[in-house]
């Protein structure tokens, strides 16, 4: 392929985050045609597109989407958004939800098995949330921060997100449907009410004019409503009639406090230089899995409160060894992870091997049924101190506290912090300690060790000097929550040279119709006695069969990094392969250690890698 070049494709499949591999049929300069493959944001499964190369590499081209020329076999309903497809918000819509969780289950699981180097790991399924036997799939956030601009250049005002692909151009957001309709009523009525009052919106390109952002909250227990309007401090306005207006509606819920958030910074961000209290209070309270939080209009608190409950509840789950699902459950079609997008893989992609379900159950409880129940060991805490870092308002430190000796949680923001503080005053716990800092810097100056750690790091991950020293603690157990798979996957590599392994994973989507997803594992650290066995297997390979006694595992790693720019392998993928070709390996070598554990299979291209490193020991 090359640069700037418009070619057409379809969809092999989509990794996270929305990186669609599209397979090309490419005109070569001696008038063939070869298969080449691109990645292209923002494509769906299955679908023709057209697409523009905008970087072309050695076997690795990028390309921008056109259009697409035809829709993928998951595409199967119509989106119930009138704005969706233009709107940046939304990706799924069009695909029915079930189907939904299985392409972001297998964006994971592949993400997780390019990495996995173990015997095999527990997967309990991927967790939704369910009200009445349903999926709640829509008007699930709790939190909105609307736009103010035009939805062309000069055009009329208009209120909502921004337009996909764009960072001036704003659509309107009136019908939202991943929001409860009590947000369309407010955001209608103050739209309304900038335009009749000629009140301008705020030029990012000259920094000139008011109106900048519409800020809403709602609990999702009591309806309480906080509306913030965010402005610069350029005209002196007064905003009482919108007030008025504003409580006349006739809302399912209750505004509880109106505000005027002065923010005269030159980026496109939310931020307070001022609060004004217009109407009531800056706060209400929502209530997690028994716990009082007071949420403000700046709180980190997750957008998706019932979501929230299902994954505290499995990652709190993990930490006690209270999980007792088996093998996942109630709901799915089966085979939820195969690859259905097209007969053809990728280079050096296999099929995600698809044997488990989606859990449903009672999820708001962290419940799901079926399956058959695996052997688990409860923690007990008791008596032990347990670190929570970058923990935020501290809702996880809040959820293990009562059952903890003591909780340190580390949060950089200092705001998260004070909150913290408060809701845990208001929890009545006292055993909770939390303080303000980088986790790199900070827990250097903790006197105390964590007997376990719990890790809810931002989108990026753990920075990678913080990584050592959290691993340097040597607890048996940690709990990391992801909301970014591939950041974990990249720690996941760390640890595991570290000497910890992978034992269970959950998936929680706390974002339906969005690419977003959640991860919540549980990682132990290896006896001294499994790292013993690893040495005695390499020299077990002497006397196998003659085949083996021709090069040692690490000779074929060796070999294959070495040939393939740094490729790694893992034991588990070479004995893989031997068994394939007839080299048979002792009984139960790199057997999983039950039939619920997942096994990840070698991929392709490094099947291949091994298979040339068999070849060069004349092994096959």
């Amino acid at each position: 392929m090359k640069k700037r070049q418009i070619y057409t494709g379809v969809v092999e499949r989509v990794d996270f985050p929305n990186k669609a591999v599209v397979k090309a049929q490419v005109p070569q300069p001696d008038e063939s045609v070869a298969t080449e493959y691109a990645i292209v944001k923002g494509a769906l499964p299955g679908q023709t597109v057209e697409f523009s190369v905008k970087k072309a590499r050695k076997n690795k081209c990028e390309g921008r989407l056109r259009s697409v020329l035809k829709k993928g076999q998951l595409e199967t309903r119509e989106a119930k958004c009138p704005n969706f497809g233009t709107c940046g918000g939304c990706n799924y819509q069009e695909i029915p939800y079930e189907q939904q969780l299985a392409l972001k289950k297998e964006q994971v699981l592949r993400l997780i098995d390019a990495v996995y180097e173990g015997d095999g790991y527990q997967y309990d399924g991927i967790l939704s949330v369910r009200k009445d036997g349903q999926y709640r799939e829509w008007g699930y956030r709790n939190k909105m921060e609307f736009s103010f601009g035009d939805a062309v250049k000069d055009g009329p005002l208009t209120l909502g997100l921004h337009k996909k692909g764009s960072f001036h151009d704003i659509v309107d957001a009136e019908g939202c449907q991943i929001v409860h309709p009590d947000y369309s009523a407010v955001l209608a009525c103050v739209r309304e009410y900038a335009k009749e009052n000629n009140i301008p919106y705020y030029h990012k390109r000259d920094h000139q004019g008011v109106l900048r952002h519409l800020l809403v909250r709602r609990a999702e227990v009591s309806g309480d409503m906080l509306v913030a309007l965010v402005t610069s401090t350029q005209q002196e306005i007064d905003y009482s009639e919108l007030v008025s207006r504003l409580l006349a509606l006739p809302l399912e819920g209750q505004i509880t406090g109106i505000l005027q958030i002065c923010n005269d910074s030159l980026g496109d961000v939310v931020q307070s230089d001022e609060t004004k209290i217009l109407y009531g209070k800056d706060w209400f309270e929502e209530k997690v899995l028994g716990l009082t939080f007071k949420i403000s209009p700046f709180s980190f608190f997750q957008t998706n409160t019932s979501g929230a409950e299902v994954l505290y509840q499995r990652a709190r789950e993990y930490v006690l060894g209270e999980i007792n699902i088996g093998n996942a459950g109630e709901t799915g079609n089966g085979n939820m992870a195969e690859n259905t997008y097209g007969e053809e893989n990728a280079p050096g992609e296999e099929n995600t091997p698809g044997e488990e379900n989606t859990p449903g159950g009672d999820a708001l409880n962290g419940k799901a049924s079926g399956g058959n129940a695996t052997e688990i060991h409860a923690v007990d805490l008791h008596d032990k101190v347990v670190f929570d870092l970058y923990s935020g308002t501290g809702t996880i430190a809040q959820l293990i506290a009562p059952v903890a000796r003591k909780v340190i949680g580390v949060e950089i923001v200092e705001e998260a912090v004070e909150a913290a503080k408060e809701n845990a005053a208001l929890n009545g716990l006292d055993n909770c300690e939390f303080i303000a800092g980088d986790v790199l810097k900070v827990i250097d100056d903790i006197e105390e060790k964590p007997d376990y750690i719990i890790l809810d790091p931002p989108r990026d991950g753990i920075h990678p000097k913080a990584l050592q020293k959290i691993i340097d603690y040597g607890v048996k157990n940690i709990v990391y929550i992801s909301c970014k798979p591939t950041s974990f996957a990249r720690d996941l590599a760390v640890f595991q040279e570290r000497g910890y392994e992978l034992k269970r994973v959950s998936n929680v989507d706390l974002f339906p119709e969005t690419v977003h997803v959640e991860t919540v594992c549980l990682l132990s650290k290896l006896h001294e006695a499994k790292h013993h066995v690893n040495v005695r297997l390499d020299m077990d390979e002497l006397d196998i069969t003659s085949a083996e006694s021709k090069a040692t595992y690490e000779e074929i790693k060796s070999y294959v990094a070495e040939h393939n720019e740094g490729m790694k392998v893992s034991n588990l993928y070479i004995a893989q392969v031997k068994a394939k070709y007839g080299i048979i390996e002792r009984e139960n070598y790199n057997k999983p250690k039950s039939d619920d554990t997942r096994q990840p299979k070698c991929p392709k291209e490094k099947e291949d890698a091994i298979v040339e490193a068999l070849e060069f020991f004349k092994m096959i």
